[in-house]
């Protein structure tokens, strides 16, 4: 039998530190993250992206943590989980299909960390509501206790960000 993979999820709203943070943490551990799947969809896209596209991303990363799963060495941090996609889905055109939300409820990530809006925004062209922040962060937060998901708020600048991540990691590890 294969050895359990501690999963950690981090997620929160735009411009957050989530890709730094997620590619701080791997590299401490020596294994693997999953990369915000949508980032490179989207760029790709000839035109505005559509409910279509929102559920293409939706796959394409679930099959990216699985497939990283697979090669983690005993943890796996994710750039992102369902509960972004539900979000923006909902933002965006009024609804989320019921199939993400399904899904969603079977996320088995041990922890999500729950990146704050203290850091200054950082706008690229993917980039779309800088002036919602506060609103979506919490909007994350009620949604993360409304599914019961194990969640720690993370604040400060990268490495406050870091070594609070870390220290709530390391609790899981142990």
């Amino acid at each position: 039998m294969s050895e359990r993979i501690v999963k950690v999820a981090i997620t929160g709203p735009e411009s957050t530190g989530k890709s730094t943070l997620a590619a701080q943490l791997a590299a401490h551990y020596q294994t693997v993250w999953v990369p915000e799947f949508a980032r490179s969809y989207i760029a790709e896209l000839p035109q505005r992206y559509s409910p279509q596209d929102i559920q293409n991303i939706a796959r394409g990363q679930l099959a990216a943590v699985q497939q990283a799963t697979a090669t983690a060495n005993k943890i796996l941090f994710a750039d992102t989980d369902l509960l972004v996609i539900k979000i923006w889905f909902t933002h965006a055109f009024g609804y989320c299909p019921t199939w993400i939300l399904e899904a969603l409820e079977k996320q088995d990530f041990n922890l999500y960390l729950l990146m704050d809006v203290d850091l200054p925004w950082e706008a690229d062209e993917q980039r779309e509501h800088p002036h919602l922040r506060q609103f979506f962060f919490e909007w994350y937060r009620k949604e993360l206790e409304q599914y019961g998901f194990p969640f720690v708020q993370i604040s400060g600048n990268q490495k406050e960000r870091f070594q609070n991540a870390l220290l709530h990691v390391e609790r899981l590890v142990k």
